[in-house]
């Protein structure tokens, strides 16, 4: 008996793990300037992979970071919270891999992030 019951009959050709890859990493600003949107799109999968994503400052600091663990969706987004002052430009990095290989390389995606604009009152 087998158990594919996560996949939709969607007849998409879906890759080995050695052909999974992240096809899109995207971020978006918040308004408030101390959240970030994140979107993934990964190649449709057979295996559902892990993923690690980080955000670095302009220092390569590390202001947030979180692991995805078997997604069960190609289409990924959430979003990381900021800490301290602003430092442009930002790196998101996100590496697709599975616990007993293989792992792909990271992607990148670097961007600016505008400080929030004072409220007015009217």
């Amino acid at each position: 008996m087998t158990m594919d019951f996560f996949f939709p009959e969607d007849h998409l050709a879906r890759a080995v793990p050695e052909e999974t890859k992240i096809s899109t990493l995207t971020a978006e600003t918040y308004p408030d300037g101390r959240r970030v949107r994140v979107n993934i799109e990964v190649t449709p999968f057979q295996k559902r992979p892990y993923i690690e994503v980080t955000l670095a400052d302009h220092d390569q600091n590390e202001i947030a970071s979180t692991s995805i663990v078997e997604p069960l969706s190609w289409k990924l987004e959430f979003t990381m919270h900021l800490r301290g002052e602003i430092k442009n430009p930002y790196t998101l990095s996100a590496k697709l891999y599975f616990p007993d290989g293989p792992t792909q390389e990271p992607v990148y995606h670097s961007f600016d992030i505008e400080p929030p604009q004072p409220q007015t009152e009217g």
